[in-house]
């Protein structure tokens, strides 16, 4: 369609340009249907009061050009295997989704539009993964999409390398494509240019994201934070790059064929990923608001909507307006999904016929199901008291899985000597031009490599979960998922079965100092509602977690282990319960010998066995003690409260918990007479033995805390309790007083 007036839309003002689309194949009806959703996005934010309607307005072009002309897609069937998938990453824009959604039929109703942003809504302010048929992934914060796209597009790489390798490119049906639409709100942010970086160097030819370059933020233009050059940055990431300007003319035109051509070309581009970036002026046609901050995050205002619907050629007192032509086009969508995921079951079918062992392998995958006899190849540590680090016998985990489940993957943000995240003998995940001495490998291999970009591994590992046929790891040390911490959030709010290899876990990492030292990580970490954060006392409860980690499907962990090495207890002589008690969370390692426990000791991890030679010193004073290792506080509180009772009955006051962190959140396990043997303050450089000591947490210590807790029993109840810490000296370190 050429940019003059026909006569066919009544009543749009002729003043306005109309999309170029003649290569697009749009006529009068899907002009009009632009328009509509132009609309629906304003009078939707301006019914609630909040929101953001511009950028809906502005794209509402391209997201109609993908969901009616470029994707692949399914309205009746939103898990497809074979569609192509959308991400948008500026989720404020959540109408430019919604919109696209219920035109399409994917369910959502002109009603949902009306209640956007309320109450018990199918559209919340942001798209949520689970919560909305069609959203692929939560976003919001800004780059997560983004970065999260990036993972998307690697794992399907992988699963095609699982599944179907030999076919010739776009011959596969798992071949598919995953597009993006970004701000310049997520260009800004850092996650997105540490996923960019990684994109390029891998060569996702798969990806496209479309970069709305409006220069406008909430601050208004973005030019009084925001001036390089986009295209070019992108390019120096190994990115194909093309631009498309609908101010170019000196009038804004919407030259949809421009964008669809960028669109093909870059589909055609198997070698790089591409940004596409489209010049846009946000709000547009708002003949007040456009190119403003006042179009980006707030209603428009009535008269300005009113105006705009005017502009247009709609009622300007009528609100939600949809013509049933309109939607009698869009709906037309369902059709094509229908055609094109029929031919695709052909293919389908096809390779299940060819390959009856992959097809059995991808529907374990879909069903996300675990091999009968997976377990049989678990590392058992025998008893050794000089130990070894809980990140060894991870490692060791690792490569015994590796043979029996495919669909486990990961690697380390350049750590994987020191976070053990690599199976023994699998090649590396990269293009084969970027293979090195020491990581060989290909397209479709197994051992990722994030370099040092924690906050994109978040996100990414989220992208690759979100395929939902493989389970992802990735590796940092425990004080930098402080990096990660936006993308961890995002998984468990989407209840992603990502898990995160956090190494050396505390001042035992020893001369690194504080800068590398977790002391309130950990207390962090567990205010997440969602996220196991796990912490194994030895070898074999790093086993056991590793078991338990694997068996849940509907929430991310953090595995939490320690650098130096740690007694691998014997399980075998009746004094310690079975290792794998620890998929119970908290569990009596050893009980008291005679009779019920006068005092429990609690600890996690690298401090259990500290806790254990303080019930041998307190056994020689003939009390009673009870040590439980808690290595998973979630677990322990999903239990029945029968077992927790069990564990810490609650008759028993007397309570000490161990860990080599700040206390919070320890109370609730210890009570009102409990004492806490905790860090209260940062590390220091030394080694790990002569650290514990300088700051009290050591066997001699959690003694006299358990005498202290017993003393403190006999007494009324005091709330709050009191608390057993470390402090600093001049000299950086410190006595339990």
């Amino acid at each position: 369609m050429a940019s003059e007036q026909p006569d066919g839309i009544a009543g749009r003002d002729r003043s306005l340009a109309l999309p170029v689309a003649e290569q697009a194949g749009w006529d009068e009806v899907d002009v009009r249907a632009v328009d509509t959703v132009r609309l629906l996005a304003a009078d939707a934010v301006q019914k609630v009061g909040n929101g953001h309607p511009g950028t809906a307005m502005s794209l509402a072009p391209l997201a109609y050009l993908l969901f009616q002309n470029v994707m692949r897609h399914d309205p009746a069937d939103d898990q497809w295997l074979g569609r192509d998938r959308f991400v948008l990453s500026c989720g404020h824009s959540s109408l430019t989704l919604y919109i696209q959604l219920y035109l399409a039929g994917y369910g959502l109703e002109l009603s949902d539009l009306e209640a956007y942003r309320t109450w018990g809504s199918a559209t919340p302010g942001h798209p949520e993964h689970r919560h909305t048929r069609g959203v692929e992934i939560t976003t919001g914060p800004l780059g997560q999409g983004l970065a999260s796209a990036v993972g998307m597009a690697m794992s399907a790489r992988r699963e095609r390398g699982l599944l179907d390798p030999d076919a010739e490119p776009g011959a596969s049906p798992f071949d598919h494509h995953v597009y993006v639409i970004a701000s310049d709100g997520d260009l800004m942010e850092g996650v997105a240019s540490e996923a960019a970086s990684l994109a390029g160097h891998q060569q996702l030819g798969d990806l496209t994201v479309f970069y709305d370059s409006n220069h406008i933020s909430i601050e208004d233009d973005t030019d009084v934070a925001f001036s390089e050059d986009v295209p070019v940055r992108f390019a120096a990431y190994g990115w194909h790059v093309q631009t498309v300007d609908w101010t170019g003319t000196g009038s804004y035109v919407e030259d949809v064929d421009a964008l669809l051509a960028a669109t093909r070309a870059a589909r055609e581009e198997t070698g790089r990923p591409s940004l596409i970036m489209l010049r846009t002026l946000i709000g547009w046609p708002a003949p007040n608001k456009q190119n403003t901050g006042k179009a980006h995050g707030s209603a428009l205002g009535e008269d300005e909507v009113a105006a705009t619907k005017k502009l247009l050629g709609f009622d300007p007192g009528a609100h939600f307006t949809v013509e049933d032509e309109v939607l009698a086009r869009t709906r037309q969508a369902a059709e094509r999904g229908r055609q094109a995921h029929a031919a695709w079951d052909e293919t389908f079918t096809a390779w299940q016929e060819a390959n009856p062992e992959r097809a059995a392998l991808l529907e374990r995958l879909r069903m996300q199901e675990l091999p009968d006899g997976w377990t049989d190849v678990l590392p058992v540590f025998p008893a050794d008291a000089k130990g070894m680090a809980t990140r060894a016998a991870s490692g060791e985990v690792l490569s015994a899985l590796a043979p029996v489940l495919p669909e486990l993957w990961g690697g380390s943000a350049d750590l994987a000597g020191s976070n053990n995240t690599t199976m023994d003998g699998e090649p590396s995940f990269l293009p084969a031009d970027r293979q090195t001495k020491d990581w060989k490998g290909g397209p479709y291999g197994r051992t990722l490599h994030f370099g040092i970009r924690e906050h994109a591994m978040g996100a990414i590992l989220n992208g690759i979960a979100l395929q939902s046929l493989t389970r992802p790891y990735g590796g940092t040390f425990l004080t930098f998922s402080d990096y990660m911490r936006p993308a961890v959030r995002l998984a468990a709010l989407m209840q992603l079965p990502a898990t995160y290899i956090w190494t050396h876990d505390s001042i035992g990492l020893g001369e690194d100092g504080p800068t590398h030292q977790p002391v309130e990580q950990l207390a962090a970490l567990r205010a997440i509602p969602g996220l196991d954060v796990v912490r194994p006392a030895d070898a074999n409860e790093t086993t056991a977690c590793w078991q338990t980690i694997l068996e849940h499907t509907d929430r991310p962990a953090g595995l939490i282990l320690s650098r130096q090495n740690l007694p691998v207890l014997d399980r075998g002589n009746g004094e310690y319960a079975p290792a794998r008690e620890a998929a119970r969370g908290g569990y009596v390692l050893a009980d008291a010998v005679d009779g019920p426990p006068e005092v429990i000791l609690v600890a996690t991890g690298s401090e259990v066995h500290i806790a254990l030679e303080a019930r041998t010193l307190l056994a020689a004073e003939n009390l009673a003690v009870r040590v439980v290792s808690m290595p998973c506080r979630e677990w322990f509180a999903a239990q029945p409260q029968s077992y927790q009772d069990s564990v810490l009955p609650p008759s028993v006051r007397a309570r000490v918990s161990v860990e080599a962190a700040v206390a919070q959140g320890w109370r609730e396990i210890i009570g009102d007479a409990g004492q806490v043997v905790s860090l209260e303050h940062y590390g220091a450089s030394a080694n790990y033995q002569r650290l514990y000591t300088e700051f009290g947490i050591t066997p001699e210590a959690v003694a006299a805390a358990a005498r202290d807790s017993i003393s403190d029993a006999q007494r009324t109840v005091r709330p709050g309790g009191q608390q057993h810490t470390s402090a600093p000296t001049e000299g950086g370190t410190g006595d339990r007083p």
